[in-house]
């Protein structure tokens, strides 16, 4: 684990993260298929602060995130790039829980680019 409290989570610190959940052994009840996505993230909160995440997994409607610190639930914005171009949606944040060494897992729903919710 990085000695700055509010780095970029590492891929190590995602997969220990991931194994000390565990897979559940029922069946996925969700709506719309999650796959697994770890890239390097940021969320820009409503205060303007600027939060290093690893994404999770993502689904056609909403994202899981993987960071140092709690957010606050409500609307953000998270910041993606590839190798090519850069991705930038608007996510409504709608929970946040502690995990192990440090970490927060988050999740939140796509909101559309003109929704003034």
């Amino acid at each position: 684990m990085s000695s700055d409290p509010w780095s970029r989570p590492t891929l190590d610190d995602l997969r220990q993260v991931l194994e000390s959940i565990g897979k559940p052994d029922v069946t996925n009840l969700r709506t719309n298929e999650r796959l697994e996505l770890s890239v390097p993230a940021e969320i820009k909160t409503g205060r303007g602060n600027t939060i290093s995440a690893m994404t999770r997994e993502i689904s056609r409607t909403g994202i899981g995130l993987l960071h140092r610190g709690s957010v606050s639930t409500g609307e953000t914005t998270v910041r993606m790039a590839s190798e090519t171009r850069e991705f930038e949606y608007r996510v409504m944040i709608e929970w946040c829980h502690p995990c192990d060494n440090g970490m927060f897992m988050s999740g939140g729903r796509f909101l559309s680019s003109d929704s003034n919710n």
